[in-house]
């Protein structure tokens, strides 16, 4: 058995990045948040991933090793594929930063809660306009805006 869990850890570091492009998609909480389980279900269809939700009381520790400005922070961090997002970011953004990898870029942000984003619809409730914000090496810029 464990020559097979040798051999299992030698193919999945010998496989290209592209290969490994289904990992699983995880999700640290603000214990008890009920929208972040909204945003990981919608996850779970928009990415067709597994999502493993994470109750993390230590989460602005988790986003800070992930590069996350702190003036960016929501209630949760998501990593895949080693790429932070914070907040509710579009899946189509998740998607776009996926399949691309911008270099220099170590992920996207949305900072609070606004009503609207994934996981923050209000049936009746007009969304709020919002930005994507991507940060890395080079600091942040606005990504994309909804």
């Amino acid at each position: 058995m464990k020559i097979a869990y040798a051999v299992a850890a030698l193919v999945a570091v010998a496989l290209p990045g592209n290969a490994v492009a289904h990992s699983a998609v995880v999700v640290h909480r603000d214990p008890g948040c009920g929208c972040c389980e909204e945003w990981a279900e919608q996850a779970r269809h928009a990415l067709k991933r597994p999502v493993r939700m994470v109750d993390a009381p230590n989460r602005a520790v988790i986003a800070q090793r992930h590069g996350v400005p702190a003036e960016l922070g929501s209630c949760h961090t998501t990593i895949i594929d080693g790429l932070a997002f914070e907040g509710h970011v579009p899946f189509v953004d998740v998607g776009r930063v996926l399949a691309s990898k911008p270099k220099g870029i170590r992920g996207l942000a949305v900072a609070g809660m606004p009503l609207g984003s994934p996981g923050m619809e209000v049936p009746g409730v007009q969304p709020q306009p919002y930005e994507v914000i991507a940060f890395g090496v080079g600091g942040k810029r606005v990504f994309s805006r909804h």
